[in-house]
């Protein structure tokens, strides 16, 4: 068993849940901590059963509940150290025990999963995407990348799932009342994925090592 489920995506809070039969694992906890133990509640996950929080980058959307939910509930939290330096407001909540920290080259372990981060180009100190995986299952969560690469590409391929995020059409947000300096870092190469580079992605996947055609979700 490898579930996945998407507790909040988008600008205003991101928080995703990955579990096995042995481990339950966040990756990134964007919201309060009062709506993350609901939503894992309204799920049927308790959430003092967590074993691990990934965090894939410091933005407050990822970031925002981290420090008061691994807390409460007595969390470790996995996080790169330039990630963890650029953060000090969560970092200083978090109990020195419950720092886990990795470099993005190597994999580690959380019970019967294997984490492998890779680097993704976004503005932030050190941002990463992971491959999770149990067995010869794996699913690939990227998001918060600013323009495709082939290591990204390589990393997502022999996937069963993939998170990416598509939130931008280029000719909309031209039009848009963004201030130009939003509009630029939206859509450069260390902002966001275009809708039109996510499909040109899809695409390539579903004709080279993609395990099933249906198993994606957008932002």
């Amino acid at each position: 068993m490898l579930n996945f489920c998407s507790l909040y995506s988008g600008s205003s809070g991101n928080s995703l849940f990955v579990e096995t039969e042995n481990t339950k694992i966040l990756v990134d906890a964007g919201v309060s901590s009062k709506k993350i133990e609901t939503a894992l509640t309204d799920i049927n996950i308790d959430p003092s059963t967590i074993d691990g929080i990934l965090v894939t980058h410091e933005h407050t959307d990822h970031v925002q509940g981290l420090g008061t939910f691994s807390k409460k509930f007595d969390l470790p939290v996995f996080v790169n150290q330039e990630t963890l330096d650029a953060m000090p407001k969560q970092r200083d909540k978090i109990e020195n025990r419950n720092i886990k920290k990795f470099k993005v080259t190597d994999y580690f372990e959380i019970g019967d999963l294997k984490i492998n981060p890779f680097s993704i180009p976004h503005d932030a100190a050190n941002p990463c995407g992971f491959n999770i995986s149990q067995g010869n299952k794996k699913l690939s969560i990227a998001t918060d990348i600013g323009h495709m690469t082939n290591d990204i590409l390589k990393n997502l391929e022999e996937s069963l799932f993939i998170l990416i995020e598509s939130n931008y059409d280029p000719e909309v947000l031209k039009c848009s009342s963004y201030p130009f300096l939003l509009k630029s870092r939206i859509a450069g190469p260390t902002g966001h994925l275009s809708n039109e580079l996510a499909g040109k992605t899809i695409s390539h996947l579903l004709k080279s090592r993609f395990k099933n055609s249906y198993a994606w979700s957008f932002k």
